[in-house]
């Protein structure tokens, strides 16, 4: 939808989108529940559409109190009660204690995903810990083979090695696996999904089938760079595709989101920053991307985003090229984005299938020069779009420029998983 800039400001200005520090490494999610957390930062919650929102500032064991407001509209704008119910699925979340695990529980919450268990795993350091969600205490276990027994659903993000071993494991018994990490993207036979993109590549799987499945949750980048560009493939094809982006902290973990804002502390002060995370300064810098560099000279984050659009698109032909940085932004990334299509498109047609697609949020005010930021979209679902232009080196309207923004743990990870485990409640 396009927003004027009166709404932006409304929507894009809560609380939620200020950002201080790491999602904590153990805590509790959920409307009107108590909150714990391991490290001290500013925290937030939203009920994802409207109604009200509290803040705290949370501190080492302390607990207080964090309410979400009313019922949430989803699906058309149906308010749905749900949550704990007999009906619902019994739901794992592995990886519990993570960035993206978190935020797992938040986004469950907040779209009142049925569920008739909880289970919540993790490394045998955090087993016994305890976390409250929605109400109600649970306890960590302890990730292990036999730890799948009557689990029909299955979240996953707790690295590749942990996927490659327990994802199998899971589905062999009958659990349906959605995974965060690399490890099964490119397999052949499982679906890499972007639900707006193209939920019908997993069509096939259902929890009603009672069989267990994989299914592989795109990288950050390659899912916020689809939400914008796919609806303007679907018009015009895209021929080739070049993108240059802007990582934030968030996409290494809470480790390093911890990380930069203890950098940031220590550079203003005249102390030498600690690199535990990275190998250089991270605050008041940037870098090339820190995955390695293959044999082509792109490093593995680049060509993610070249092998995944083409298996998300279904199409082979499509030239795709990029150059991932990481910049000293908490949690939401930034891609600038060069299109050039096989038939014309000029930029007010662009911005009217923007302006109409599903999950994008079109703020593009020259007049005011405001376009999408990472804090505006932090915490939020809705990826933004904007700097909508025509790409003048190239002849015609055969070329646009796009500036995107994402949420990397939420549409980026833990909100696009989600929304592939509702695609298998239907």
């Amino acid at each position: 939808m396009a927003l004027s800039a009166q709404h932006q400001k409304a929507l894009f200005s809560s609380p939620r989108a200020v950002l201080r520090a790491p999602t904590a490494a153990i805590g509790s999610v959920g409307p009107r529940s108590t909150v714990h957390f391991s490290s001290s930062f500013t925290g937030s919650s939203s009920s994802g559409g409207g109604g009200t929102h509290s803040r705290k500032t949370f501190d080492n064991n302390k607990s207080v109190s964090l309410t979400t407001g009313p019922e949430i509209s989803r699906r058309g704008g149906g308010v749905i009660r749900m949550g704990l119910t007999e009906g619902g699925p019994t739901v794992a979340v592995v990886g519990v204690t993570g960035a993206v695990g978190q935020e797992f529980l938040s986004v469950l919450s907040d779209r009142n995903f049925p569920f008739r268990e909880l289970k919540l795993l993790a490394s045998n350091r955090s087993a016994g810990k305890h976390i409250t969600f929605e109400g109600k205490e649970y306890e960590i276990q302890e990730l292990t083979e036999d730890s799948f027994k009557g689990v029909e659903l299955a979240l996953f993000s707790a690295g590749g090695s942990i996927s490659k071993k327990f994802g199998p494991i899971a589905v062999a018994q009958g659990t349906i696996v959605v995974d965060n990490s690399s490890a099964f993207r490119m397999d052949e036979g499982v679906p890499l999904v972007v639900p707006e993109v193209n939920a019908d590549a997993m069509a096939h799987i259902k929890l009603s089938n009672k069989q267990g499945a994989l299914i592989a949750n795109p990288n950050c980048s390659t899912i916020i760079c689809l939400m914008a560009t796919t609806p303007l493939h679907r018009h015009a094809k895209v021929k080739r595709m070049v993108v240059s982006t802007y990582q934030a902290a968030s996409g290494a973990g809470a480790a390093a989101m911890a990380e930069l804002q203890q950098q940031t502390k220590e550079v203003l002060e005249g102390i030498p920053p600690t690199c535990n995370i990275f190998s250089r300064q991270y605050a008041f810098n940037l870098f090339s991307h820190n995955s390695a560099v293959t044999a082509n000279g792109y490093n593995e984050e680049e060509m993610k985003l070249v092998k995944e659009t083409r298996k998300i698109w279904n199409d082979d032909t499509v030239k795709v090229t990029a150059t991932c940085i990481r910049v000293p932004v908490m949690r939401a990334h930034a891609e600038s984005i060069n299109l050039q299509f096989e038939t014309p498109v000029d930029e007010h047609k662009a911005r009217e299938i923007l302006s109409s697609a599903k999950g994008v949020v079109v703020i593009d005010d020259r007049e005011g020069n405001n376009f999408p930021t990472p804090l505006e979209v932090s915490s939020k679902d809705a990826v933004a779009v904007g700097r909508i232009r025509h790409d003048i080196s190239q002849e015609g309207n055969y070329g646009l420029d796009l500036f995107v923004c994402g949420d990397q743990i939420r549409k980026g990870a833990a909100l696009n998983a989600v929304q592939i485990a509702e695609l298998l409640l239907s």
